[in-house]
Formats: C-alpha cells, sequence, structure tokens
C-alpha cells in the first residue's frame, strides 16, 4: 500500500504544470501577435495581393512606330495579317485538354500537330521554345501568315474550334522601298525576356510580356519612342478562371514615327554599286596571292558633311530583317550567325575594323604639319627607305624624287611619310623616348576621333584602335607571359622570332612601328564611319560631327515633333590653312592622281571631288580596299575587305553613287531631273491626326532604279480589335 495520498501533487509534477502553461500561453501570445500583424498592420497589403488574385490582366499591343526615310517613305511599318490565336483557358476545360481542336487547327493550317501544340504550351525554365511566354489568359498567337480562307474556314466552323480566333493584327514589315532593306540599318525585333522584364522594373520602366523589343539598328536605339504604351484591359474571374465582370481599362497608345536622315533611293544604289563592287573583284586576279580577291564583306556610308546626317549606309553581307516577324526559324538563324554565314548581322559600316592604308595619310599630313614641318617643303620620295635593318618600300616600288606634301597625297607616296614619321621618332627619343614625348602622330589621330567612338545612334559601335604608347604598353602586359613561354622553346620560326624579341623588349615603340603607323599599316584599326567623319570635317571646314541618322521623332497623331539637331562634338586638329591644303590635294588625287584613271570625263568644273585611295595590307589575307572621296555636299566610304586596291577595288562603285546623286549621265552631262540629291533634304514628312504619312513628292527619276512614287500615301495599321475581350466575354466573332 502507498503512502503518498492519490490526490497529491510532487513539487516536481507542479514544475512541469507551470512550464506547460507557460508555453501555451506564449504560443497563444505568438499565434495572437502573427494575426495582428497579418489582419492589422499588413492588412491592407494583403487585402490588395487577394483581390488581385480575383483579377486578370489581358493586354492589346500598340502599335510600332514607322522607321520613315527622309521624304516620308517608310522603312519599316507595320501591316495587317490574320493572325489565327488559341485561348489556353478554353482548351483546357475539354477533356481531352484541348488536343482534338488543335490537331484539326494544324490541319487547316498546314502545321505539324506538335508544332502547334508546342506553341500554347506555357514557358517555364524546364521547357524548350517554342512556348508561350505571356499571361495564360493572353490569346496565343498560333501563326501570323493566315490565309483568307484559312480564317473563314476556322470562322464559320465553330463548334470545331472552340476557343480559337483569326482575326486581323497590326504585325511589323520591312518594305524594302526601291529594294533597299537596310537591314543592319534598321535592326529587328524579338520577344521580351524575364531578364529584361525584371531589369526595367529596377530602372522605373515598364515592360510586358507580350512586348516586343529592338535588338539592333534603329529599333534598338529608338526603342521606347518606337513601342509605345500597350493597352491593359483587367478582367474579375472567379476561383475557376471564369469572367465575372470588367475591373478597369487602359488604351494602347501607338508609338511615335522615327524620320531618318536616309534617302531610300541613295540606299538602293549603295547597297547595289557595293555588291557590284564586290562581284568585279572576285572576277578579278590578285598577283601577289595567285588567287582570285575573296571580296568577303564591305561597307559604304554616304554623309552630308554639313550636318554629318547619314543619307546612305550599307554593309554586306547582307540579309532579310523580315525574318525575324513573327519569330525567326532554327534554319534561318544558323543561316544568319553560323560560322559559314560570314555574320551578316554585323553592320561593318560602325563594327568592320581595318587598317586603313594610304587614307590615313591626310590624317599624318596634318601632324606633320602640327609638328613643325614646312607645308611647302619638299621631302624625298625614293622607292623605299632601310630602317633599322629592315627595308620599307613604296606599295608598287615608284620613286618621284623631292616633292611636297601635296603631291605626296596625289601619288600616294610611301616613302616620304616614312622619313618624317621616323624623324619625329628620333626627335622623340627613339627607344629611349623623353620623358613627355611629343607624339604629333599619334595625337593628331585622335584629335580626329580616331580610337574613339563617333557616338552615332546606332547601338554596339566599336572604336577602332590607335597603337600610341599606352597601347603598346598595356599590350605587352597582357601578353608577355604567353611571349616569354614561346621565347623559351628552340623554335626558330618567324612567330617564335618575334616572341623571342617582345618577351624583352616588347613595349618599346619601335621606329618600324612608328613609320608603318604613319601609312596606316601596324596596328592601327578604323571603322568607315569614322573616316566618314573624318573627310567630312575636311571638306567643312574642320567641323566634326556626331554621325546621326534619326533626324525627328513625331508622335502618331502628327502634332508633337521633336527634331534631332545635328551637333558638333569637336574640331579638325588642323589650322585653316592646312585644311585648304589638303583639299586641293586631294582634288589632284582624282584630277592626276592614284583615281584620276577611275573619273575620265568627270565634269570636274561643275562637281568638285576630292578623294583618297587606301590599299591595306593585312598578314595572311589579300589586300584591303579603301576609297574616300568628298564633294562640296557629300562624303562616300567604301571599303572592302579583300577586294584589291583603294581606286581598283571600290572606285567605280563610288562614282556611279555620286553620277545617281547629282545626275551625271555617261557622257558628263547634268540632268538635274534625275540627280537623287539635287538639294540638301531639310523639310519633314507630314503626319495627320489619323496617322496618315504623307510622303513627300518625288519629281526625279533613275532609269536603273524603280519609278519613283508621287504623292504616296502610307497608313499605319489599325489598332488590333480587342481580341481577348471577346472570348473571355463569349461574344461571338461577327462574320
Amino acid at each position: 500500500m502507498s503512502n503518498i495520498p492519490e490526490t497529491g501533487r510532487t513539487p516536481r509534477v507542479t514544475i512541469r504544470l507551470v512550464v506547460l502553461q507557460i508555453l501555451v500561453l506564449s504560443l497563444l501570445f505568438t499565434l495572437g501577435g502573427r494575426l495582428w500583424f497579418l489582419q492589422i498592420r499588413d492588412g491592407d497589403q494583403y487585402t490588395a495581393q487577394a483581390n488581385s488574385n480575383n483579377v486578370q490582366e489581358v493586354v492589346t499591343p500598340a502599335v510600332r512606330g514607322a522607321i520613315l526615310d527622309a521624304k516620308g517613305v517608310p522603312l519599316a511599318d507595320n501591316e495587317t495579317r490574320l493572325v489565327v490565336s488559341a485561348s489556353r483557358t478554353d482548351l483546357l476545360k475539354q477533356k481531352d485538354d484541348g488536343k482534338a481542336v488543335l490537331t484539326r487547327l494544324a490541319s487547316v493550317l498546314h502545321m505539324k500537330p506538335d508544332e502547334v501544340r508546342k506553341k500554347v504550351r506555357l514557358c517555364d525554365s524546364k521547357t524548350p521554345k517554342p512556348c508561350w511566354n505571356g499571361s495564360p489568359y493572353q490569346p496565343i498567337p498560333i501563326t501570323d501568315e493566315a490565309t483568307t480562307q484559312q480564317a473563314l474556314q476556322i470562322m464559320e466552323r465553330r463548334e470545331d474550334f472552340p476557343g480559337v480566333t483569326a482575326e486581323p493584327t497590326a504585325v511589323r514589315r520591312y518594305t524594302a522601298p526601291f529594294g533597299a532593306n537596310a537591314s543592319q540599318l534598321l535592326g529587328y525585333l524579338s520577344p521580351v525576356t524575364d531578364d529584361e522584364i525584371t531589369d526595367a522594373e529596377k530602372q522605373g520602366r515598364s515592360l510586358l510580356r507580350s512586348d516586343q523589343i529592338g535588338r539592333s539598328g534603329l529599333e534598338r536605339t529608338y526603342d521606347t519612342q518606337l513601342r509605345g504604351t500597350a493597352g491593359v484591359t483587367r478582367y474579375e474571374v472567379d476561383n475557376l478562371g471564369r469572367v465575372i465582370g470588367k475591373a478597369g481599362e487602359t488604351a494602347a497608345v501607338p508609338g511615335s514615327n522615327l524620320v531618318t536622315s536616309i534617302d531610300a533611293r541613295v540606299q538602293s544604289v549603295a547597297e547595289k554599286e557595293l555588291l557590284q563592287a564586290m562581284k568585279v573583284a572576285r572576277k578579278t586576279f590578285d598577283t601577289v596571292t595567285g588567287s582570285y580577291y575573296k571580296a568577303d564583306s564591305g561597307a559604304v556610308v554616304v554623309m552630308d558633311v554639313h550636318t554629318g546626317q547619314v543619307i546612305a549606309m550599307a554593309s554586306a553581307p547582307t540579309y532579310d530583317p523580315n525574318v525575324w516577324v513573327g519569330g525567326i526559324s532554327a534554319k534561318d538563324y544558323a543561316k544568319l550567325t553560323g560560322k559559314k554565314s560570314n555574320f551578316p548581322l554585323l553592320n561593318r559600316a560602325i563594327q568592320g575594323q581595318s587598317a586603313p592604308g594610304s587614307t590615313f595619310k591626310a590624317i599624318s599630313t596634318s601632324a606633320a604639319v602640327k609638328a613643325g614641318y614646312s607645308i611647302n617643303g619638299h621631302y624625298p620620295c625614293p622607292s623605299s627607305m632601310t630602317i633599322g635593318g629592315r627595308v620599307f618600300n613604296n606599295f608598287e616600288g615608284e620613286s618621284a624624287g623631292e616633292i611636297t606634301l601635296a603631291h605626296a597625297l596625289e601619288i600616294s607616296c610611301d616613302t616620304v611619310f616614312y622619313h618624317l614619321s621616323y624623324d619625329q621618332w628620333l626627335k622623340d627619343g627613339g627607344t629611349k623616348p623623353k620623358k613627355h614625348p611629343a607624339d604629333w602622330f599619334y595625337k593628331t589621330a585622335k584629335a580626329y576621333g580616331l580610337g574613339s567612338l563617333t557616338g552615332i545612334d546606332l547601338p554596339s559601335e566599336v572604336t577602332g584602335r590607335i597603337p600610341d604608347r599606352q597601347w603598346k604598353r598595356d599590350y605587352y602586359e597582357a601578353n608577355k607571359t604567353y611571349w616569354c613561354k614561346v621565347a623559351k622553346s628552340d623554335k626558330q620560326d618567324y612567330a617564335s622570332q618575334i616572341a623571342r624579341e617582345n618577351c624583352v623588349d616588347g613595349y618599346v615603340m619601335r621606329a618600324g612601328d612608328s613609320v608603318n603607323y604613319a601609312i596606316g599599316q601596324g596596328d592601327t584599326l578604323v571603322t568607315p564611319i569614322q573616316m566618314a567623319r573624318i573627310y567630312s570635317a575636311i571638306a567643312n571646314g574642320g567641323k566634326l560631327y556626331q554621325p546621326t541618322i534619326g533626324k525627328a521623332i513625331i508622335s502618331a497623331d502628327g502634332k508633337t515633333v521633336t527634331r534631332i539637331k545635328p551637333k558638333v562634338t569637336g574640331q579638325a586638329p588642323a589650322s585653316a590653312n592646312t585644311l585648304k591644303y589638303i583639299n586641293e590635294a586631294l582634288e589632284g588625287v582624282v584630277t592626276s592622281g592614284t583615281a584620276a584613271w577611275r573619273f575620265g570625263g568627270w565634269p570636274q568644273d561643275k562637281i568638285v571631288l576630292h578623294a583618297k585611295t587606301g590599299t591595306a595590307e593585312v598578314a595572311g589575307k589579300q589586300t584591303t580596299s579603301w576609297f574616300t572621296t568628298y564633294s562640296k555636299d557629300y562624303a562616300v566610304i567604301m571599303t572592302i575587305s579583300q577586294g584589291g586596291t583603294g581606286s581598283g577595288g571600290s572606285g567605280p562603285a563610288v562614282r556611279a553613287i555620286y553620277e545617281a546623286m547629282y545626275g551625271v549621265q555617261k557622257d558628263g552631262s547634268i540632268d538635274n531631273k534625275k540627280a537623287l540629291l539635287p538639294h540638301p533634304e531639310t523639310a519633314l514628312p507630314k503626319i495627320t491626326a489619323d496617322g496618315t504619312i504623307q510622303a513627300r513628292k518625288v519629281s526625279y527619276d533613275v532609269p536603273s532604279l524603280p519609278s519613283a512614287p508621287g504623292d504616296t500615301v502610307f497608313t499605319a495599321a489599325a489598332l488590333p480589335p480587342d481580341r481577348a475581350e471577346r472570348f473571355l466575354l463569349g461574344r461571338r466573332h461577327g462574320a
């Protein structure tokens, strides 16, 4: 029999009960605090989130603004296409999740059933494209190339295609007026990504999953202005996703139109002549390599010398930007980006870098005068010079005796510039430079803007390269480990010998570096747009303009006009007297110098042309053809990679461009009625309140091109109908 009473409690039991009571009270207190936090302190936030779960948004895309040439002719606009779309919500209500409907739809559209099914699945981290990256409540486009017959089949057989619509929608179109596709200039569109949406939110901007954004060219630079603002309709839905009412609506705002300085007809001529020059080069035999020139790529720029505005810009190889519309196929993407494509997406006018060859000598002339060499002096032009044990030849081994700088430019004498550069290198201390060397030849090139971006309103421009002392030092630091590793080997080939030499003093500016640099060879790299800017400055008295293509942004209703004014961003590092001297010398290149054989019969007394030829040598490749020219109005710059000599490869094409612009006939006469650019364009095309674009009247014609339009009216595609509202509210599509 126990001595402990049945109703008695030990101290240990009492302590346990107290602890348990404290725990229970603590949990109740914590729970109460959490309920207060959720319902009182943050109640409004969670109420809003709960309400948003019952509201779904449907987006109505904004019509993208057009890109127009200087006269108002569309380079890129929109066209109305029949777009077949499917409602994923309606498909999932069916027993088989809509598989039968999609199979029937594929048959009508002449597509594979699997291809259609993939388009309506939702994108996530594990789902490969094609898939839908937008709202599941948004109509999902299946194709934008439906025929009228296909659309009628779908709409007349509603019972066979529940949740499927076929409606007219605005789709981007690259018009290629007069055959000018201007692909690298215009760029292309593609759907926005999740990362871009996140980045936009951080920057206070708004992007929707349904948005298409510019990926390159003008489409990218002016994307914000062109894109407009999408409309959003908010619907109240129940827990089953059924629409029970409309919660609000924001109308779409169409994008603004971009007027450019491009002349579509000159663009067409420039593209045609560039391709023709490359075709001719491929039939020209290169005696150095013992094969025909490859002419694998090229570019041409036509610039207004008084404003820096680009009249035409072409790059080859090229492509059709319409392949991106509606989503590019894997086959087309491979053609544009594969190893055998030669990368047509590159705009070689702003991204193609190569040694400028003798076109650089105009800059070296400015540098020599700034360094104190007499502009009226005479300098030796032997067939070759020996510097540091190495022989430096004139390009074709010519010898001209004592000549002026002007004559050196006219006949493109290399040894004159070798002598000047070598002499200045010695004055700066040679391989043991002074503490502050003058470096006139390098500093002058940089003052002209080389080695820097021009600031043109196109994305992804490159800087080129001026190989000055700082570049030599940086290049040495980046490569010395490799050079010294190779130097330790027993190899005696040329590359190993160079590496052995560079390991010891690769940062030193040698005499050979300086003399090669003076004629645009060695490590110097420039772009066509940089050379167009420089030669325009020589033509206009020294003003270095920031190149531009956009002239104005005009709102969709035509009421708001924002002009993009020309901007001077620098001054040529040469006096008025020096520029006049260079001008006269470059005129001599056309009349009696290296370009004279290409300009026989040209009306030089009426249209004065100036030019500089360039034949740049590239290790392991054929020579690059450069031809830099200008008149009183326009600079025309052309370059062809592995295209031969300057005047030989590019000369005829550049002449043909001038002939088209000024109306010069084959017999040397001038027909102003056929001149593409009798006067610089200043007026802007008119856009009316309803979005109608009135192209300016064109009264001239060129036989080799399609006839010019008269007063042509271009109307932007109307906003697409509110497809989402119709199917979400269960309305039938009218016949």
